[in-house]
């Protein structure tokens, strides 16, 4: 049996603008940090000629044709199993539709364990470019590579996503204290709405092709922040951080319909109880609110009451790995 694992993400700044409709016109910059909660695939050898797949349904087939979870069907299809003898199950330890980066890490755990599987080798930059020609050429979603990438690499890490589609990728230079203040002060909150990133990101998509001004202007807006954020960090200025995370949230609130009034609440409660500033993480339209928090007890009292769980976490340094 083969076990592997991926991590899930939060996005710090630059969301959005490593959509090949935007980045490949006129460059993207990006910064997400892996985090300890993670995306498991397990794959076994069957008796029989046949593809057993469990995740959130069970198939039970003869041919990759016959294939019905689209992920699964272009994985199994590239890497070119022939005679197919294979379970495989997919866990999670947070359900996907959350704005936690799910797709990639559940492409890049399977492309792993996969490849494992036959005993072959892939680096973590070739694993996140297979995961996104997957999820991008093959399935055409209107996405970028960031999610691949941060989940195959780990760690807190700076992304260039350049205009002939290649990736700069490299650590966030920041300060044991920096990294610490991090760990202690950003707080994760689901607001139990769940939402199809797709959608979102489709109206995103559509809107930057036809070279719509508002959208390219705030996209360049959001690139332009992340830099600062990036400065920011590296010279511990984690208030400003928290700050930029609320202009952030602004820019995102007029660039989509990616809140809604609850949401809109919540953060409103937040912030006038300890953050600093905060946003969602991901395309929007659900998942989970990130503060920054000036005064975390005060913070997690108030989301308590208001009947949102919290999520603790801790960074992820070791990307998409092999357990067993």
């Amino acid at each position: 049996m083969i076990i592997t694992r991926s991590p899930l993400r939060i996005t710090f700044a630059g969301g959005g603008g490593d959509v090949l409709s935007y980045s490949g016109k006129f460059g993207g910059f990006g910064i997400s940090a892996a985090i300890n909660k993670y995306v498991y695939i397990m794959v076994n050898r069957t008796f029989q000629e046949e593809i057993f797949l469990k995740y959130s349904q069970l198939e039970k087939i003869k041919e990759i044709d016959e294939i019905q979870h689209p992920i699964f069907k272009e994985v199994i299809r590239i890497l070119n199993f022939k005679t197919p003898q294979l379970e495989i199950t997919s866990t999670a330890d947070i359900p996907a539709g959350t704005g936690l980066g799910s797709s990639g890490s559940f492409t890049t755990a399977l492309i792993k364990a996969l490849y494992a599987y036959r005993k072959r080798l892939i680096t973590p930059e070739d694993l996140a470019e297979l995961a996104s020609f997957i999820e991008i050429n093959k399935l055409k979603q209107p996405i970028g590579k960031q999610d691949q990438y941060i989940a195959a690499l780990g760690g807190i890490t700076c992304f260039e996503f350049n205009t002939d589609y290649s990736v700069n990728a490299y650590p966030l230079n920041i300060t044991p204290e920096t990294l610490w203040d991090l760990e202690d002060n950003l707080l994760l909150f689901f607001t139990g709405f769940t939402h199809r990133s797709g959608d979102i990101l489709q109206d995103q998509d559509d809107k930057t092709k036809a070279l719509d001004k508002t959208m390219i202007d705030q996209l360049d807006f959001t690139k332009n922040l992340a830099y600062e954020i990036k400065t920011a960090l590296e010279k511990g200025s984690t208030c400003d951080f928290g700050d930029m995370l609320h202009i952030h949230w602004d820019m995102k609130r007029k660039r989509s319909n990616m809140s809604n009034s609850k949401i809109d609440e919540w953060y409103n409660l937040g912030i006038s109880n300890g953050a600093r500033g905060g946003k969602l993480v991901g395309a929007g339209g659900g998942g989970f609110l990130l503060f920054y928090a000036e005064d975390r007890t005060k913070l997690r009292s108030a989301m308590k009451q208001a009947g949102l769980e919290e999520v603790r976490f801790s960074f992820d340094w070791e990307g998409t790995k092999v357990l067993l």
